[in-house]
């Protein structure tokens, strides 16, 4: 991970050296500077295998990531802008106690803000023996909590999971 957080930081000095100071052949616009960074990311991914091998593996769990966060972005908002929109009320809010497998500080917190940023859904607290988080949802079908709960396990957490083991 930490071999990520530095490519990812030469990637963005290095997007900002070349319209800074360079002769850029396109012009300068977040579009081309996040294509610029990200081939630049890319470079540098390529060359990982030579000196950290399972970082190699990493980028492709951390774009699986960032595309299934995406994904359930979307569609949260798509859900909570239709039950807003529409006179029908369709939520069934819960507080669910979703069992952890992840165990790392940095794993804990990167489900939890992930949870935050969803639509629908906010982290309340981690237990004390860290076990635990503590999760309202507005959207429990069925008052099924275990449905709930795996829903966290098998898309967020799992994905999480990959990238940092």
């Amino acid at each position: 991970m930490k071999t990520f957080i530095v490519h990812f930081l030469i990637a963005f000095f290095g997007s900002y050296v070349y319209f800074k100071y360079g002769d850029p052949l396109v012009p300068y616009n977040a579009i081309w500077a996040v294509l610029v960074a990200s081939f630049i990311m890319f470079l540098l991914w390529l060359t990982s295998p030579f000196y950290h091998r399972a970082y190699f593996h990493k980028l492709p769990q951390a774009i699986s990531l960032f595309v299934y966060f995406l994904k359930e972005l979307v569609v949260a908002n798509f859900r909570v802008a239709y039950d807003i929109l529409t006179p029908n009320y369709r939520m069934n809010p819960a507080v669910v106690a979703v069992p952890l497998t992840v165990s790392t500080d940095m794993e804990i917190t990167l489900l939890a803000t992930i949870i935050t940023l969803t639509p629908g859904s906010l982290m309340i607290d981690v237990s004390a023996d860290r076990k635990y988080i503590y999760m309202h949802t507005l959207y429990v079908k069925d008052n099924d909590m275990e449905a709930a709960k795996q829903e966290v396990k098998d898309g967020f957490e799992r994905r999480i999971l990959k990238l940092t083991r």
